[in-house]
């Protein structure tokens, strides 16, 4: 973010689910969370962002990263609401969770491989644009 010349603010703690504030050109601010997973979470779960609380808010951004596949989301907490699913039961109800990857067998080597499904692809960045 900061590469890209975005003014960047991170708050001290976590309280709120903000890890970061971003100050816009137009003197407007958004606050952004950011959830990664790593390389050597389980195969098939590259992208699986589960048991997240969330509510509808204005000037909110998801930011998601998976690091195997190298790739990042970035969604509106409206989008995010719109394409997540919420628990209606168990521990976790009421939080979010969405699932960007599904996995197929490549047809020339036969291996496993993850892949972003078609209707997430719309949120693919390969840059913050999206939060300027």
């Amino acid at each position: 973010m900061l590469k890209e010349g975005l003014d960047v603010y991170v708050p001290l703690v976590d309280d709120d689910a903000i890890d970061a504030v971003i100050r816009r050109k137009d003197g407007s601010f958004i606050t952004v969370q950011i959830k990664a997973r790593s390389k050597d979470i389980k195969d098939g779960d590259a992208a699986l962002f589960s048991a997240i609380p969330h509510e509808l808010r204005d000037n909110y951004w998801f930011v998601f990263y998976a690091e195997r596949m190298d790739m990042m989301w970035i969604m509106s907490s409206e989008e995010f609401i719109a394409e997540s699913v919420q628990n209606k039961t168990g521990k976790y109800v009421g939080s979010r969770s969405i699932w960007f990857n599904g996995r197929r067998r490549d047809p020339a080597t036969g291996i496993p491989r993850e892949y972003c499904k078609a209707q997430f692809e719309k949120y693919i960045a390969t840059d913050f644009s999206r939060l300027h």
